[in-house]
């Protein structure tokens, strides 16, 4: 059994700006169900998608990367 990792927190700052998955899909010209699959982490964003979504909803783009990442994406930094 493959145990998923929650890797954005897109839905919790969605509900945090009292903003919907409907709402960000029509900002960003994506369809709703993909947006919906970010929320559930069933699907990831790329990068410039992600960095998009921090703009629109007025965040660091840390603020959409669950915390327990973070020393994964410090290695990315420190191999780059």
């Amino acid at each position: 059994m493959k145990v998923r990792k929650d890797i954005n927190r897109i839905k919790v700052v969605l509900v945090e700006k009292k903003r919907t998955n409907k709402w960000l899909a029509e900002q960003l010209g994506k369809d709703p169900a993909t947006v919906s699959k970010w929320c559930t982490n069933t699907a990831q964003p790329g990068l410039e998608t992600l960095l998009q979504i921090a703009r629109v909803l007025e965040v660091d783009v840390k603020e959409l990367l669950n915390s327990s990442l973070e020393s994964d994406i410090q290695m990315v930094r420190l191999v780059k």
